[in-house]
């Protein structure tokens, strides 16, 4: 399986060295009782995630860089959840501007929370479309289908390329 190493500015990987990584999520139990928090329900269950090279699923507040969630290691994917006090997933999305995983990174998610036994969507509820622009580096996420750079309006490959 495809995995994803950090693209974000380096800033931000030095700024998050040695914090603590995310949780990892092995049970639907689990879950639960971290969604029933205090801090992710501030969040209105909102939290970062990525599942690790591996396929363990680990959360972090919202607030949290995907790539501390990670411990700066490579992931399958990384974006965010929104987590129901029952322990359930209703939205999701491969939304991290530090990783910029491809679309089709749901089979790697699917798996992690199928193996901690936790419900979700049968998809994406939004899936984010990154590319690099070939002219000047810069990270585009990529909306409505416009396939132009942000920065330096410059065309941007219609496949993923990062």
């Amino acid at each position: 399986m495809q995995v994803f190493c950090y693209v974000g500015p380096d800033a931000i990987r030095e700024r998050v060295a040695g914090q603590p990584g995310g949780l990892e999520i092995a049970t639907q139990t689990g879950f639960k009782r971290w969604a029933e928090s205090e801090a992710v329900q501030a969040e209105e269950g909102w939290c970062t995630y990525v599942v690790s090279a591996e396929g363990r699923l680990l959360v972090a507040s919202r607030r949290t860089e995907h790539v501390a969630c990670a411990e700066g290691k490579p992931v399958r994917c990384a974006g965010e959840l929104r987590a129901t006090t029952r322990g359930e997933v209703v939205e999701i999305s491969n939304n991290s501007t530090g990783y910029c995983p491809a679309e089709d990174t749901w089979d790697a998610v699917r798996s992690a929370l199928d193996e901690a036994g936790i419900e979700h969507p049968n998809s994406f509820t939004f899936t984010a479309v990154f590319r690099k622009c070939e002219a000047c580096g810069a990270r585009n996420l990529v909306k409505d289908g416009w396939l132009e750079c942000a920065l330096c309006d410059a065309q941007l490959p219609e496949a993923w390329n990062f």
